[in-house]
């Protein structure tokens, strides 16, 4: 759609090749913070926010946000995949950058009513698709001097989306020289800055004819961290799921999920440190996360040597099973764990 700013017809939509971009839906979230008390906000069908110029977020970076998404179940309901821990992360995110903590209850409140506005827009069941929802805050105080805002604004949209990473094709890997996030600072925060530092060092990446980088820790660059936008995991020569213990990456929900997973099948799960070096030792390894799901490492290539885990074209057998459990907890196909799954109300929004 050339106008950025026109609302997005489901009728237009080819849901087998949605890709992973933003649409205008008809209906977004929205609610502010000022005079010491959230406002009481609701769903708006503006796509637009307003700040001043002298914004903090504009300047110095006081922003956090989530991504979570709402799939749709083969007999026309809808799922929600545990939006109570994205709303325990926000909340933790915020507090990591000093801003006033949007109410867990009213956050997946807040989310479920987006998607149940736009509900339509969820991709039909079969296809892939998911409405991915990205709930963010920002702070909106003018500032000049280098404070926390005291003002915020709440917003929520979505759209939906196909698979980030398509399908279960293994893909190559390289280890950036550069860093993700400080030792200390705000790796563990879901906040704008972390992915700005990541769009150089995964560009080049890019260009180098890898899918994207994998970095180090950024005390001693000797153990693997995470990737720019997920989770890494490992498989032992011996079947044991690891992924990296560290302070500087963020606590990712679908990590905190298929520990739970791969305990249930068999697979002695551990989060510790996987020093680089010894990349050798495993014989699969993946990302993992909300817009990835779980996507395959081929190869890792590190000081130059080119680590090859299962394959280069095919998923491991426990990178399947993996992936295979998750998903059909998410559609609906495989009962979940207790509180994993929140239906959304479908009932025609008048």
């Amino acid at each position: 759609m050339s106008d950025e700013n026109t609302k997005q017809k489901v009728e237009e939509l080819d849901w087998s090749n949605l890709g992973f971009k933003y649409r205008n839906l008809p209906y977004s979230y929205h609610e502010e913070f000022k005079d010491g008390k959230w406002q009481n906000g609701g769903l708006t069908t503006e796509s637009t926010l307003t700040v001043s110029e002298a914004a903090e977020d504009l300047h110095y970076g006081q922003e956090v946000f989530e991504g979570l998404k709402a799939y749709r179940r083969k007999d026309g309901g809808i799922n929600l995949f545990r939006p109570d821990m994205n709303a325990k992360r926000l909340a933790n995110s915020a507090k990591r950058l000093l801003m006033e903590p949007y109410p867990e209850d009213k956050f997946v409140e807040a989310v479920k009513a987006v998607v149940k506005a736009n509900q339509e827009f969820v991709p039909p069941y079969g296809t892939g698709g998911s409405l991915y929802i990205r709930p963010f805050m920002i702070g909106t105080q003018p500032v000049v001097g280098v404070a926390p805002s005291e003002e915020y604004q709440f917003h929520i949209y979505a759209t939906p989306v196909g698979a980030y990473i398509k399908g279960l094709n293994p893909m190559p890997y390289v280890v950036s020289d550069y860093d993700r996030a400080a030792y200390g600072g705000t790796g563990q925060a879901k906040t704008a800055g972390n992915y700005a530092s990541s769009l150089l060092p995964s560009i080049l990446a890019k260009k180098a004819g890898f899918a994207d980088c994998l970095y180090l820790d950024p005390r001693e660059h000797k153990y693997v961290d995470e990737f720019g936008g997920a989770n890494f995991y490992g498989i032992t020569k011996d079947g044991q799921f690891v992924t990296p213990k560290s302070n500087s990456i963020l606590p990712s929900i679908t990590k905190k999920s298929l520990l739970e997973i791969a305990e249930q099948l068999g697979l002695n799960p551990k989060e510790t440190q996987i020093e680089a070096d010894q990349l050798d030792e495993l014989s699969e390894a993946g990302a993992m996360g909300t817009a990835a799901v779980i996507s395959p490492v081929g190869s890792l290539t590190y000081k130059g040597k080119k680590h090859v885990f299962f394959s280069e074209t095919k998923a491991g057998p426990v990178t399947k099973k993996l992936y295979e459990a998750l998903v059909e907890i998410q559609l609906g196909d495989r009962p979940a764990p207790k509180g994993w799954v929140q239906e959304v109300d479908v009932t025609q929004v008048k």
